[in-house]
Order: structure tokens, then C-alpha cells, then sequence
């Protein structure tokens, strides 16, 4: 092959070869920038198509698993629902706004591809230590792009999560959730069809941002060069979230008129990907025109108008006829539109200047699309592996003598991000960000259940990199099982899962051994629980200054309230209440990997508890049964911080304090350690009884730890605080070191 275009592409030699021998022949210029943006690990997945095919993925609800757009289930009633997950994590490092911003605006392309319209957001973010300035810059960066972008579009933030950790410094994880409703009958995939059909190029101007985006951004770490990294920022797209919001309600409305055969979004390889991927999946090819296509910059290349990353782009495949409905519709949103290429027959992908003009590519399209590598790369246990796991915290019979010092330091309240963003939007939340998961009312513009039942949603995003680190199979599974719980928490059945994959180096074998192993756990607590997962995202080369992060897989667990009819607990404590431990038999709670041990005592070594999947299941189906029934007052499942750690927030919260009486001085496992399938309740004295039956019935244990009421939270004798000083350490973490900065 020609000098070493392709390596510059990002293709290695082994590639280039295989596209020669795929098409007969060298490859052009043109042709060899397409197949490096679809064959990058951003769109191919070669490293991990492999390990993902061990997932479960059907479900008698899904009605879309992954390979589409995003993924839908039924919710019943003639409504079903859009789930994605992606990752903006390397653009997010080097313009933290628009790298944010722009994944926001590609996740909300991704649901209403599908025929759905968005309703919901959320944001897992984790960035570098809050001392350092860089990372300070970087979170703010990114907070402010989120809620600019989705405030100005019009989609509510309704929750997330927020994590500080040394590994993520230069390489924050920008990871966003996207849900969205529709008419099951309004369900499009994104596939041509139909020979003769055209394909319109609808919003934005394509323009040289973003170039290669997939390809140097997503595929590669970050370095100690400062010009190097500095010069990647032409790479990050820049967002419009008013053309978004146009271009959102001209999609629905096409799709409400049944004038599109097939749309996909233009995301990762702009052009290049919407087209091949139609084209491959409708068994058809299609011929583009690129000088039809319309620009935001003189001079463009066609190499550089099929592979730009423009946002706020759709591909729409539409017969002839309806194309003049189709543009009269885009002129009343004031979207452009464009015909920038037509349906064939016999599978090619050709690049046209001009209709009558020059072939300028010509590939079949399946070779960009199902043809791209697929690698079995070398796994390794990491050699520390058994020292780690043998490097046990200590076993203390007390905590430390200021346990109390040690719980002010674990308390964070993610409200003061929250309030960047404007989680009311539709007026269908129904629990606001800050409780263990979020919930919203399905009702919209175009949905309307067929059953005339009040029916809800909840969303919960979730991960541990610390479980992962010590346990990548056991830490995914341990925080599935915790994703669950939270939607139980309130009222809801866990039905569909959808995953973002954050890894390092997947040429280094430590990270690959680590993403199959966290791909294994979760298949397993998947199958236990009965959750298909219906879609995600792999998120590899994380590393920055040759240090790879910590495993760090995400869930979204989407769970479904058949029938709303009371507003639930939530996260919190009605004085003079009975305080109850609900949790499996076999629970011991352990300080490995535990956020007091790594927080607070900067040790992360030891052996992550077994769930048991059986008390699992029956603890999800308890928990949301009585929240639907009203029998509780306040619900918190015990996670990270462990039970001392619940119990503060369900005091702060509700500003009411609380006597807990073990019978005895907790240890600081009792108080601190973490272990699988708990919620604390509470319940007014007169209920306790009965709902002990119910714990006890359905295998479970029951312990009654004391009462809420008074200005203190006092645990066995060893944790004594303040209700008030509580409330400022909770409130007052991160403020502290992000909002002088956003401030400035």
C-alpha cells in the first residue's frame, strides 16, 4: 500500500492488507479514510464483539436488542420504550463543554432515531481528584456542557452519578443515558429499503469539525505532549441544541406521517457509517452524491464531507413520492434538507461528484460494516491479582475511635449538580434526582396508554470501579444487583438493562482479561435477575501518561411500575418510625473495596461478598411491593459507605434524626462495610410487625435497629453526630471545590 497513509488512518498493516484483498485491489484515498473510521474500535467494537455475544439479549419484552440505534421495549398499553447508553470520554478530556454537550446531543439523536421522543437524561461522570486544577476544569467543563446542551433542547437531566478518583485524571468518563417514548406502532429501524428510494441529508451544515473523531480520539490514550493533545480539539464536534430541538420535532412528525422507509443518525463516521450501515442492514447499496451534500465550509473534501462528525444530522430513506411532503415538513421546522443519495440494488456503497460525475469509491457496503476485524486479543489475570485479594483490610472488633469524623467524610450530595440542570422539564418527574433512582410518569406528546393506566419508569445508573478493580466478574455482578434494587427502591420491576464499558488499552492483556471477566458478570447477575440487556457501548484506549483507569463498566437499569398510583417514600425518615434492616440470611459485610476503606484509608485490597441471586430476587420483588402498596414511609438500599452511610442520608434528607441500638458496639464492617441485597425501611411501629412476617416468608432476615426521631444520628455507641453537622458535610462537598471555579 501507498507510503503509510493507512497507519496515519489509524488502520494497522495487517488491516490495509485485508481491505486490499476485501475489494481486489488498492484501496484510494477516499475509500481507505472510510474504512479506518468504520473499522476504529469506536464503530467496529473489534476488540469486543467477541465477549459481548455472551450477553443475554431477549426478553419477552424487547422488542429491539442491540445492533440498532438504541434499544425498546414494550411497556405495555401500546407504549414502548427507547434505552441508550453512550460515551464522550476522550472529546470530554480535550473540550470538556462541547465534548460533553455533543454526546448529550448524539444520545437524544440516538432515541428519537428510533421513532421515540426523549424524556429523560442521565449523566454517570468521573473525573481526576478535585485538588487538581486540570480536573476541576475538565468537571465544570462538562457539567456546564450537559445542562447547556439539554436545558436549551429541552430534555430533563434526571439523575447520574458523580466520581472523583486519581485514575480518571486527563481521562474523565463522560458517560450519558438517554430514554425516550413512543407508539409502538411508531417504531422505525434504521435500514434502506426499497430500490429507488432516496436518502435526504436532513439538519445541520457538515463542516470540518469533528473529522476523524472516532479514529484519534476514541482509539488512541493521552499523552504527556501538551501541543499533541492540544491539537486533537478540531476533532471535537460542536454542538447546536437548537437545531437539535428542530430537527427532533421534524423527525417525529415525519415519522408520525409515515414518510420515512429507514433514518439513522449521523454519529461516529458521519456519512460514511449512516450510509453503509442502512445500506448493509436493508441487504441493498446506495449511491451518495457528495457534492448534494450541504456545507458549512468552502473547499471540503470529499474524504472530509464522508467522514465529518457535524452534529445535529439525520439520514432519512424516503420514496420518491413522499420526498416533496418530506422537504415541506423540514421547511415548516426550518431544518434543511438535502437528497444526497438513492437506493440500489447489488450491495455497493459508491461515492459519486455528481450524479453523471466521477465514481470516486466504490465498496461493497457490508465490507465497512459486518466485514470489520474481529480480534480474540490476549488476556492475562494481572500478576498482582492474589496479593491484592489477599491484602484484606483489617479486622477491627471497633471502628476507628472518631467514626463519626469518618462519616462526615463519606457524606456527598450530587444535588449541587443537579441544579445546573432543569430535571422538570414535561412535568413527568415524579422522584427528582437524589434518590436511589428516578422516576417519571409515561405520558407525552404522542403516548397515550391504550389501557388508561398511569404507568411509570425508572432509571438508575450505576458503578463501582473499586468492586471492579479488585473483582472485574463479582464487581459488574454485584453492581447489577445494586442497579436493581435502586429501581425497586421506587416501586418498580427491573426489565431492561443497557451498559457503557469503560476500559483501558485492550492491546494491554490485563484489560482485556478485565473487560471479559466484567462482560461475564454480568451476564451472570443478568440472567439471574431475568434483565435482557437491550444495548450499550464499549469505551477502550482510557489511559492517560501510559496509566490505564480502573474497570469501570456503567449500567442502566430501566424498571417499569405497571400501575402508579401514590408518589413513592423515597429517601427518608418520618420521626418516631420503626428503623428496619431488611437483607438476605447469609449478608456479611465486608470493608473490601469498600468507600471507607479506599476514601478513607486509602487501601484497596481484599475479597468482594458472593450475592446470593435467589434472596436477591425475592428482596426486588418485596421492596417494590410495598412501595407500591404505600406501606413505607422511607426506602435506601445500603451500597457504597454500607449501612452507616445509608442511614445519614435518610436522616439528611429528611433533616430527622435517628437512634440505632445494635445490641452491642458495631465493629466498623457493621457500620461501614458493603454487601449485596439490603435496604433499610422505615415504618410506622404499628406495621413493623406484619412486614417482618413478609421478610421472614420470603427467606429474608429482618432487624429492627431503632427508631428516627431527634437531632442526632447515633449508631450502637460507636457513631455520634449531629443531625446538623451531617446536613453541612452532605451539602456542603462539592460546592466546596467546584462552584468557586464555575463561579470565576
Amino acid at each position: 500500500m501507498e507510503g503509510d497513509l493507512h497507519r496515519a488512518l489509524g488502520l494497522t498493516d495487517d488491516e490495509a492488507e485485508s481491505i486490499e484483498q476485501l475489494l481486489g485491489r488498492t484501496p484510494n484515498h477516499l475509500e481507505l479514510a472510510m474504512y479506518a473510521v468504520m473499522w476504529s474500535e469506536h464503530c467496529s467494537y473489534k476488540s469486543s464483539r467477541l465477549h459481548l455475544k455472551r450477553l443475554p439479549t431477549e426478553g419477552e419484552r424487547v422488542l429491539v436488542g442491540p445492533g440498532e440505534n438504541a434499544g425498546v421495549i414494550d411497556a405495555g398499553g401500546g407504549v414502548a420504550v427507547a434505552l441508550r447508553i453512550e460515551s464522550h470520554n476522550h472529546p470530554s478530556a480535550i473540550e470538556p463543554y462541547q465534548g460533553a454537550a455533543t454526546g448529550v446531543g448524539g444520545i437524544l439523536r440516538d432515541i428519537f432515531t428510533m421513532g421515540a421522543r426523549p424524556i429523560a437524561i442521565m449523566d454517570p461522570l468521573r473525573f481526576g481528584p478535585p485538588h487538581d486544577a486540570r480536573s476541576r476544569w475538565i468537571a465544570t467543563g462538562v457539567i456546564s456542557g450537559i445542562s447547556g446542551y439539554g436545558n436549551s433542547v429541552g430534555v430533563p437531566t434526571v439523575g447520574g452519578e458523580i466520581v472523583f478518583d486519581d485514575c480518571y485524571a486527563d481521562n474523565p468518563l463522560v458517560n450519558v443515558l438517554c430514554c425516550g417514548v413512543l407508539p409502538v406502532d411508531r417504531l422505525v429501524l434504521g435500514q434502506a429499503s426499497g430500490v429507488g428510494n432516496l436518502a435526504l441529508l436532513l439538519g445541520s451544515s457538515t463542516g470540518r469539525d469533528g473529522i476523524g473523531g472516532v479514529s484519534v480520539l476514541a482509539s488512541a490514550g493521552f499523552s504527556d505532549d501538551v501541543e499533541a493533545e492540544a491539537a486533537k480539539r478540531p476533532n471535537v464536534q460542536v454542538g447546536d441544541p437548537f437545531e437539535e430541538k428542530r430537527l427532533i420535532e421534524a423527525c417525529l412528525q415525519l415519522l408520525d406521517e409515515s414518510l420515512v422507509v429507514g433514518i439513522q443518525d449521523l454519529g461516529g463516521a458521519g456519512l460514511t457509517c449512516a450510509t453503509s450501515e442502512t445500506a448493509s442492514r436493508g441487504g441493498v447499496g446506495m449511491d451518495v452524491d457528495v457534492t448534494a451534500v450541504h456545507r458549512r465550509e468552502p473547499g471540503m473534501e470529499a474524504w472530509e464531507v464522508m467522514t465529518s462528525e457535524s452534529q445535529e444530522r439525520m439520514l432519512a430513506i424516503v420514496a420518491p413520492e413522499d420526498v416533496e411532503r418530506v422537504l415541506d415538513v423540514c421547511t415548516k421546522w426550518e431544518v434543511r434538507a438535502s437528497v444526497v443519495g438513492r437506493v440500489t440494488d447489488g450491495g455497493r456503497l459508491r461515492i459519486l461528484d455528481g450524479w453523471d460525475g466521477e465514481v470516486l469509491a466504490d465498496v461493497p457496503a457490508t465490507t465497512l460494516h459486518e466485514d470489520a476485524p474481529l480480534y480474540d486479543r490476549p488476556m492475562r489475570r494481572p500478576a498482582d491479582a492474589d496479593r491484592r485479594a489477599s491484602d484484606r483490610p483489617p479486622t477491627r472488633s471497633k471502628p476507628d475511635s472518631d467514626a463519626g469524623a469518618d462519616l462526615l467524610r463519606l457524606l456527598r450530595d450530587p444535588s449541587w449538580v443537579y441544579r445546573q440542570y432543569d430535571h422538570q422539564l414535561f412535568l413527568n418527574t415524579v422522584v427528582a434526582p437524589g434518590g436511589d433512582a428516578a422516576l417519571l410518569r409515561l405520558r407525552g406528546p404522542g403516548v397515550t396508554a391504550a389501557d388508561g393506566r398511569a404507568r411509570a419508569i425508572a432509571l438508575s445508573t450505576d458503578g463501582n470501579e473499586h468492586w471492579c478493580a479488585l473483582d472485574p466478574r463479582r464487581g459488574t455482578a454485584l453492581t447489577v444487583a445494586e442497579s436493581a434494587l435502586n429501581v425497586a427502591c421506587v416501586g418498580a420491576a427491573p426489565v431492561a438493562l443497557v451498559n457503557c464499558l469503560n476500559f483501558g488499552n485492550p492491546e494491554h492483556p490485563e484489560v482485556m482479561w478485565q473487560l471479559s471477566e466484567a462482560i461475564d458478570g454480568m451476564a451472570e447477575a443478568c440472567r439471574a435477575l431475568a434483565i435482557p440487556v437491550i444495548g450499550g457501548n464499549v469505551s477502550l484506549y482510557n489511559e492517560s501518561r501510559g496509566r490505564d483507569i480502573l474497570p469501570t463498566p456503567v449500567v442502566g437499569t430501566l424498571g417499569l411500575v405497571e400501575d402508579l398510583r401514590r408518589r413513592p417514600p423515597g429517601v427518608g425518615l418520618v420521626a418516631g418510625d420503626d428503623l428496619i434492616l431488611v437483607e438476605a440470611p447469609s449478608t456479611e459485610p465486608r470493608l473490601d473495596g469498600s468507600k471507607w476503606a479506599v476514601e478513607v484509608h486509602g487501601h484497596l485490597g481484599g475479597v468482594l461478598p458472593a450475592p446470593d441471586w435467589e434472596a436477591h430476587r425475592h428482596l426486588l420483588q418485596l421492596v417494590a411491593g410495598w412501595v407500591g402498596a404505600g406501606t413505607l414511609h422511607g426506602v435506601h438500599d445500603i451500597s457504597e459507605g454500607g449501612l452507616a452511610v445509608a442511614l445519614a442520608e435518610m436522616a439528611v434528607s429528611s433533616q430527622v434524626g435517628l437512634l440505632a441500638d445494635l445490641g452491642h458496639s458495631p465493629s466498623a464492617a457493621e457500620l461501614f462495610g458493603e454487601a449485596p441485597s439490603r435496604v433499610v425501611v422505615s415504618v410506622a411501629p404499628e406495621v413493623a410487625e406484619r412486614l417482618e412476617a413478609e421478610v421472614r416468608a420470603a427467606g429474608l432476615s429482618a432487624t429492627v435497629l431503632g427508631r428516627a426521631g431527634g437531632e442526632r444520628i447515633v449508631v450502637g455507641g460507636a457513631l455520634d453526630v449531629g443531625l446538623d453537622q451531617a446536613v453541612r458535610a452532605w451539602k456542603g462537598a462539592l460546592p466546596e471545590v467546584l462552584a468557586p471555579l464555575s463561579d470565576a
